[in-house]
């Protein structure tokens, strides 16, 4: 099974990854994490060009999105699938299209295109979005920021506006959750909605 955490900088959703991780070790459970980009020895180096590196076109930086997705798929993700592993990702496809497709305005299915090329057409069985508007995004991410999250409110409001139409293009698989509440409770909620899927 494959699950990723989408959402906003900020949102929470790396520490929904630790708190599901922290739940299958209880369990027993053999799971894999992983973030984006990176995970793999190519894909932190390029998440060192892309995250703090210097200005880069949009279809260039969905080029190095993509590169870095392909070799954590070849690498890391299909191998603990193959193996019945659970596999967590922070970030994975559905960001490309939100902050290239949407933001960059590239368009979210010559994006999508492309990363189903460089993934051989894998997606997440489950994602789970945690929403909080851009404001909040905006107030947790603290004073020292990537490139990535030096970009303007208006481009954190597309980013936004990108993930609710995910959601409504994805429903079968995008699970919406309301990233203000306590992480307890979000963490609770993500469990019920794998057990209601039959997934844990």
């Amino acid at each position: 099974m494959f699950i990723s955490f989408e959402g906003l900088d900020g949102c929470g959703k790396t520490t929904q990854v630790e708190l599901l991780e922290a739940y299958l070790e209880t369990k027993e459970i053999e799971f894999v994490a992983t973030r984006e980009p990176g995970g793999t020895v190519l894909g932190e180096q390029l998440r060192e060009i892309v995250l703090h590196g210097d200005k880069i076109s949009p279809w260039a930086e969905v080029a190095i999105f993509a590169a870095a997705r392909a070799e954590l798929v070849e690498e890391v993700v299909e191998p603990a699938l193959e193996r019945g592993a659970i596999v967590i990702s922070d970030r994975f496809v559905d960001s490309s299209l939100v902050y290239q497709g949407v933001a960059r305005g590239l368009g979210i299915e010559e994006v999508l295109q492309l990363n189903l090329h460089t993934t051989k057409g894998l997606l997440p069985d489950r994602t789970f979005l945690l929403l909080v508007d851009e404001k909040l995004s905006e107030a947790r991410v603290g004073e020292e920021r990537d490139r990535m999250e030096r970009e303007s409110a208006a481009f954190r409001r597309q980013v936004e506006i990108g993930y609710r139409q995910l959601a409504e293009m994805f429903p079968e698989r995008i699970v919406v959750l309301d990233g203000t509440q306590p992480r307890e409770l979000i963490a609770r909620q993500v469990r019920q909605a794998l057990e209601d899927a039959g997934q844990l």
